[in-house]
């Protein structure tokens, strides 16, 4: 693979050095503290991008900064914002391709006004291009589309070395004993892929990717900036976005639950497999504990978003369905109107409402029928209300206690499905031993779960750092990965679980991929692994 000269000329953007401008770049979504930065640069093009990599020491790029593991917090680094790189062209018929600074709510309306969507989002929808291919992002929409990784086809990369890779899926494939080789005006570069093994479950975010005779564009996507800067992504799209009904079902025990997710999950997947038009087509399952549940009560998100449930659920899930596209909220209404009438029609939302009632969870369950905008809307609220509510309480542990060390202390794990509920069952025991207040939700259909301490103390994060570190040898005991869909970023614990779940030699082999790239450790320096 031969890397070309950069497009655009060499002209390196303005660098802004205001405090009120840096000031803007110093933290991430994960809080992280500590961030300093000499300046931010915001390139128009990949010229200008290959330029300021060429002179700078240090160098980060962001995007949305939506990162939860501290990956798009500065470290004295120059900040590269991809704010300015904004360009959308299709591709073919079912390609686009953006530049790394659209977010995806722009993506999917520039999209929708063409007829297509682009499946895979995370929950953020403000994320930046860049940044999910950055961090092969992953969210609810796992379970029925893959992470971003599926779905990209091309990039436009600049190495370290200012020089530029264009990357098409398919092209180069590692050698079994060489690896890559990759070429440019600087040298030659051999980079061999890991040999360590990752686990197959629907989302692992756990340093480079492996695997043998691997796509040389699999090595960018979700190495978290550290290997390159992505300019530009291709992704494929999909034509025709469905109609989505969304539903919030209570249930009295955990148990029941992930029974019922069992179930959907089957029903789900035969549905795929056998194409039926009126098969019950659930794209994801997500879910929330009962501490989540006394969470948004408390902070009045029930009462808001007009959501309720019995005083004895113990979990609570919020399941989207997909319909032909063209359904409205009368026919849905339909649907569910005729679900038990003898000699209806066979139909999805029929089939939905039959299932809850033989797991005796339809009288309680609330409904969003396509074309609700509202209501789907207060159910995606009451959802995020969940993180927001436990997040403003650890902020106010430090407040009140004035121990600014007091974080965030959370996880972010996957499992098979058939070890979910052993799994879950340790999260509780964990902290429930450590005596430490938490709430879990997740993505229950993938067996991905962020089980998050509700800290009092610094002792309180001690403690759950500690269960984290239990929790993730027992995931990889499991078969999962204890770095699911956030990344690694600069956390030193997520850097010690990926220390513990690869080990030391992986690390290595990581570091010498770092190398080969980017021999000073120029970018994103301190991600993923130290420096």
């Amino acid at each position: 693979m031969t890397a070309r000269e950069p497009a655009g000329g060499l002209v390196p953007p303005d660098l802004d050095r205001s405090p009120e401008s840096i000031g803007r770049y110093l933290e991430d979504a994960a809080h992280y503290p500590g961030g300093a930065a000499t300046g931010i640069a915001r390139p128009r093009h990949e010229g200008e991008v290959a330029a300021l990599v060429r002179s700078a020491a240090r160098l980060l790029v962001v995007g949305a900064q939506s990162s939860l593991t501290g990956g798009a917090t500065p470290a004295g680094d120059i900040v590269l914002s991809t704010e300015r790189l904004t360009s959308i062209e299709p591709v073919g018929v079912s390609g686009v391709r953006v530049g790394a600074g659209v977010s995806l709510d722009a993506l999917q309306a520039w999209l929708a006004a063409r007829g297509r969507w682009y499946p895979p989002v995370p929950t953020f929808t403000g994320a930046s291009a860049g940044g999910v291919v950055s961090t092969n992002a992953a969210g609810a929409a796992t379970f029925k589309y893959g992470t971003t990784r599926t779905w990209v086809d091309g990039l436009t990369v600049v190495l370290a070395c200012g020089h530029v890779l264009e990357l098409e899926r398919g092209r180069v494939r590692a050698h079994p004993h060489d690896g890559f080789r990759i070429e440019c005006a600087c040298g030659t570069r051999q980079v061999r892929p890991g040999s360590y093994q990752l686990p197959e479950v629907p989302k692992c975010s756990a340093g480079y990717f492996a695997a043998p005779e691997m796509d040389l564009i699999d090595l960018f996507i979700g190495a978290e900036g550290t290997l390159g800067i992505i300019v530009t992504a291709t992704f494929r799209t999909l034509p025709a976005r469905p109609a989505v009904a969304m539903a919030i079902v209570p249930a009295p025990t955990e148990t029941d639950a992930i029974a019922l997710t069992g179930n959907l999950r089957d029903v789900a997947k035969a549905t795929w497999a056998n194409g039926d038009p009126q098969g019950l087509d659930v794209a994801a399952i997500e879910q929330l504990d009962r501490r989540c549940l006394e969470i948004l009560r408390e902070d009045g998100v029930a009462d808001r978003c007009r959501v309720s449930w019995p005083n004895d659920t113990a979990m609570a899930l919020l399941v989207q369905i997909e319909l032909p596209p063209g359904t409205t909220a009368a026919r849905g209404f339909d649907q569910v109107a005729a679900a038990f009438a003898p000699g209806a029609p066979v139909t999805p939302l029929g089939r939905f409402c039959q299932l809850l009632d033989r797991y005796h969870v339809f009288d309680h369950t609330q409904l969003a029928l396509p074309g609700d905008e509202r209501r789907a809307q207060h159910f995606l609220e009451f959802r995020e209300g969940a993180p927001v509510g436990v997040n403003r309480r650890v902020a106010e542990a430090g407040r009140t206690t004035g121990d600014r060390r007091i974080q965030k202390t959370a996880a972010d794990m996957i499992v098979p499905f058939d070890r979910f509920g052993e799994m879950l069952a340790r999260y509780h025991d964990g902290y429930r031993r450590r005596g430490l207040d938490h709430a879990i939700w997740g993505h229950i259909s993938d067996g991905n779960v962020h089980p998050n301490v509700i800290p009092c103390s610094y002792d309180d994060v001690v403690a759950g750092q500690e269960a984290i570190l239990e929790f993730g040898a027992a995931v990889q005991a499991c078969g999962g990965c204890p770095l699911a869909e956030h990344g690694v970023g600069r956390s030193p614990l997520k850097q010690a679980l990926l220390r513990t779940f690869l080990g030391d030699d992986a690390i290595g082999q990581m570091r010498a991929i770092k190398r080969a790239l980017d021999p000073e450790y120029k970018l994103a320096r301190g991600v993923v692994i130290e420096a």
